[in-house]
C-alpha cells in the first residue's frame, strides 16, 4: 500500500493547490513535438478541477542556466495543456513575483493557471529556502505529481513540502505502487532486462534486483564490462575498467542465489559508431580489435527472447545497442518486440532510453506500464529515498 497522503485524502474545494508536475516535454520550433507527460499529468488535475480547486501548475522545462530563457518558455506548453485538459489555462511570465501574487489572488474555483519555468529563478535547483517560501505563500496545498522530478531536492520538489501540507498526485502514486509492487510480490519467472552503455550507473539497481527476480538479462554497452570480468577479450568496445571487480563480485552473488545472470553470445561489430558503418556479426570471443560491439547479435536475440517468453513479470531498463543508428537497431526492436508480445506478464518499462525505444517502434501501447521517470524510477529500485517523495505527509 502507499505510505504517503495523496489528494484524495484533502479536501481542496475553494483552495489554492500549487501542483508541482513534470512536463519536461520535447520542444521543435515552439511545439511540443511529444505530449506524452502532459497527458501523465490530466488524472491530478482534472480530479483538482472537478473538486473546485484552484490549480496552480509549477513544472521545469529543460535546463535554463537559472535565469529566463525563451528557449524553455512553458508557453507552448500551456498551450498543449490547455487542449488536452478542455478548458482554459492561464499563463502568467512570473514565478513568485507580482505577476503570479495577483494572477492567484484572482481565481476561482477550479480555475487553472501555469507559472513560468521555475528553472528561470536560481533557487530553485539550489533549494533556496527563501525561493521555496516564495512559492509556498502562493497556496494553501501542494501536490508532488512529478515522479520524473521526485529524486531532485529542489524547491519545488522538496522545499515547499516542508513548508505547505503535502499530498502525492496520482500519477507519483501509482508510479511508486507500481514498481514497489514489482520488487516485493512479482508473478514468477521474474524477468529483469538491463543495458545502456554503463554498468556502473546500475550496480545498485542489479543488487536490488537479485532480491527479488530469477533471470537478469544484460545488454548494450554495460555488459562488456561484465565480460571483461569473464575473461574475455572484448576488442575496442566500450569498458569501465574500475567496475571490473565489482562486475566479478555481482555475478558471484548472482550463482551464490541461483539467479541467471544472460550475457550476449555475440554482436553487431563495426569500427566506428557511424549510421552508414561497415557491419561485421561474430561471436564475443571473436571481436577484432579496432572494432567495437554496437549490437546484440541474432543468436544473442533469440536467447533473450526465449527468456522474455517465460516471464510473468518483465522489468525493462536500457537498450541493446545504439539503437538510434540502424545497422545497431535489430537488438532493441526485438527485445522491444519480445516484450510486447508476452500478453501473459506484467511489463514495466521504466528509463528516457527504453521508452524512446518503444516509442521508435510503436509499442508504447502494449506493455503494461511505462514510467515516466528514468532517474527517479532507478533510484527507487535502487531503494535511496527520494526527496521529493519523503517530504511528502504519511498516512
Amino acid at each position: 500500500m502507499f505510505s504517503k497522503k495523496t489528494v484524495k485524502d484533502v479536501d481542496v474545494r475553494g483552495k489554492r493547490v500549487l501542483v508541482r508536475v513534470d512536463v519536461n516535454v520535447p520542444l521543435v520550433d515552439g511545439a511540443v513535438v511529444d505530449d506524452t507527460r502532459v497527458r501523465a499529468s490530466l488524472p491530478t488535475l482534472r480530479y483538482l478541477v472537478d473538486h473546485g480547486a484552484r490549480v496552480i501548475v509549477v513544472s521545469h522545462l529543460g535546463r535554463p542556466d537559472g535565469a529566463p530563457d525563451p528557449r524553455y518558455s512553458l508557453r507552448p506548453v500551456r498551450r498543449t495543456l490547455q487542449r488536452l485538459l478542455g478548458r482554459n489555462v492561464v499563463f502568467v511570465d512570473d514565478i513568485v513575483g507580482p505577476e503570479a501574487h495577483e494572477a492567484v489572488s484572482r481565481m476561482v474555483d477550479g480555475e487553472v493557471l501555469m507559472l513560468e519555468n521555475v528553472r528561470f529563478d536560481p533557487g530553485e535547483k539550489r533549494n533556496d529556502p527563501e525561493f521555496a517560501r516564495a512559492l509556498a505563500s502562493l497556496a494553501d496545498i501542494y501536490v508532488n505529481d512529478a515522479f520524473g522530478a521526485a529524486h531532485r531536492d529542489h524547491a519545488s520538489t522538496a522545499g515547499v513540502a516542508r513548508i505547505l501540507p503535502a499530498y502525492a498526485g496520482l500519477l507519483l502514486a501509482h508510479e511508486v505502487e507500481t514498481l514497489t509492487a514489482m520488487l516485493t510480490d512479482p508473478a514468477r519467472p521474474f524477468v529483469a532486462i538491463l543495458g545502456g552503455s554503463k554498468v556502473s550507473d546500475k550496480f545498485g539497481v542489479i543488487d536490488r534486483l537479485m532480491d527479488c527476480c530469477d533471470t537478469l538479462v544484460i545488454g548494450g554497452g554495460m555488459c562488456f564490462t561484465m565480460l571483461v570480468a569473464k575473461g574475455v577479450d572484448v576488442g575496442d568496445s566500450i569498458v569501465e575498467p574500475e567496475w571490473v571487480d565489482s562486475a566479478k563480485a555481482t555475478m558471484a552473488k548472482a550463482e551464490e542465489r541461483g539467479i541467471e545472470i544472460l550475457l550476449p553470445v555475440d554482436f553487431v561489430v563495426a569500427e566506428a559508431m557511424e549510421p552508414d558503418a561497415e557491419t561485421r556479426i561474430v561471436a564475443r570471443e571473436e571481436i577484432p580489435d579496432g572494432m567495437m560491439g554496437l549490437d546484440i547479435g541474432p543468436t544473442t536475440v533469440e536467447l533473450f527472447k526465449n527468456a522474455i517468453s517465460e516471464a510473468r513479470t518483465i522489468f525493462w531498463n536500457g537498450p541493446m545497442g545504439v539503437f538510434e543508428m540502424p545497422p545497431f537497431e535489430n537488438g532493441t526492436r526485438q527485445v522491444a518486440l519480445a516484450v510486447a508480445r508476452n500478453n501473459r506478464a506484467a511489463s514495466i518499462v521504466g528509463g528516457g532510453d527504453s521508452v524512446a525505444a518503444l516509442k521508435k517502434f510503436d509499442l508504447e501501447e502494449r506493455v503494461t506500464f511505462v514510467s515516466t521517470g528514468g532517474g527517479a524510477s532507478m533510484q527507487l529500485l535502487e531503494g535511496v529515498p527520494l526527496p521529493g517523495l519523503t517530504a511528502l505527509l504519511d498516512r
